[in-house]
């Protein structure tokens, strides 16, 4: 078993993952086009067993980083929530597979290969009652330490989140909330929240809307060509469906709810100063809860949680939020970068924070003179 180039493309290679136990919306072909559109390339792979079966595969995006002073360009390779594996516990596919992904860094002569797979290390809140480890997470991570990889600085992911099971019926889903959510969905609703199914045609002022919200909240998002490439290409594959909360006919809140492989992913949400206090989020989240369940989605992941389960993690207001909605924790292993320059490397992760910072103050100017103009 080895690595191979995939011809698979588009709904094929969608397809061909979704018949992977955990698939994931970052590993699916509209992700890479999208990416492809920003500056990366995407390739995909495939690992088959003696018997010819898919035993992993992964979709890989490089970027070329031109640098000045340097006579060639630098190259990084990404895995966005990938390699997909059919059994992590499979030591020998898990070995060949690592094996193949440093010969490919090395090959490509990149500095580094990230990976950042959805493997649990556990579920559960450190110190309560339902914190569970898993001794699949814990040998791969050790595995990965023993090999040379090293836990990245750049997480581009959430490395923890909070995971909805939508199995069970709607009225026990509702029952399992904390009550005060259940108290705030309602109330939402009585206070004149409608929540609206969204299309194109909503896409500018959704993006408006994400902008403030990122303001007021301080994290940087991309400029707007960004997420109208993000959203048309998935809306037109019918792979999300934007959720909008209005009160008399104005928007004041939203969210993307992304689907595939019966699963749901709340990546991206917006609200604006005005009716706050109508909850219209609680309501969102509800009705989001309810649109995925009924296209067939077992899970709902809602994209984040706190890397330290503390009050001073910065995470921690969202994470109380969504807790409320009676999901569980499930925490990954993360991203794991393997160093195959052992020069560039270091340079790289030192120049890099101060880059992203740079970036950041940047991406908020960016993001104040779009929305006012």
């Amino acid at each position: 078993m080895q690595i191979e180039p995939s011809n698979l493309s588009g709904q094929s290679w969608d397809d061909l993952i979704a018949s992977f136990p955990d698939p994931h919306i970052l590993q699916t072909w509209e992700w890479g086009l999208v990416k492809s559109s920003f500056g990366w390339d995407m390739h995909p792979y495939v690992w088959r067993n003696r018997h010819h079966e898919v035993a992993a595969a992964t979709l890989v995006l490089r970027r070329t980083i031109p640098v000045p002073g340097l006579a060639g360009r630098l190259r990084v390779l990404y895995l966005p929530k990938g390699p997909l594996l059919m059994d992590w516990g499979d030591e020998s596919v898990r070995h060949q597979v690592l094996d193949d992904l440093g010969e490919l860094t090395g090959q490509e002569r990149a500095i580094f290969v990230k990976i950042d797979p959805d493997v649990p290390l556990g579920t559960g809140v450190p110190d309560q009652a339902d914190f569970r480890n898993n001794s699949t997470g814990q040998n791969v991570e050790s595995e990965l330490k023993n090999r040379g990889w090293v836990y990245s600085y750049d997480q581009v992911q959430f490395r923890n989140t909070v995971i909805l099971d939508l199995t069970p019926p709607e009225d026990t889903i509702l029952a399992n909330m904390k009550q005060k959510t259940r108290y705030n969905i309602r109330l939402s609703a009585r206070k004149g929240v409608a929540v609206r199914s969204g299309n194109l045609s909503d896409l500018d002022e959704l993006y408006r809307m994400y902008a403030e919200t990122s303001l007021r909240d301080g994290f940087v998002i991309r400029d707007q060509g960004y997420y109208r490439m993000l959203w048309s290409t998935f809306i037109e594959a019918g792979m999300v469906e934007p959720l909008i909360a209005d009160v008399d006919g104005e928007a004041i809140a939203a969210l993307m709810l992304f689907y595939f492989a019966g699963r749901a992913w709340y990546l991206n949400g917006m609200s604006r100063k005005a009716h706050r206090e109508k909850m219209p989020n609680y309501l969102l989240q509800w009705e989001a809860i309810r649109r995925a369940k009924s296209v067939g989605c077992i899970t709902y992941d809602l994209w984040g949680a706190p890397d330290i389960f503390d009050e001073g993690d910065p995470m921690w207001g969202v994470y109380r939020f969504k807790s409320g909605l009676g999901g569980r924790v499930v925490r990954h292993i993360g991203a794991w970068d393997l160093p195959v320059n052992s020069v560039l490397y270091p340079l790289y992760t030192r120049v890099l924070p101060r880059a992203l910072d740079i970036l950041r103050r940047q991406g908020a100017a960016s993001t104040r003179k779009q929305i006012s103009g």
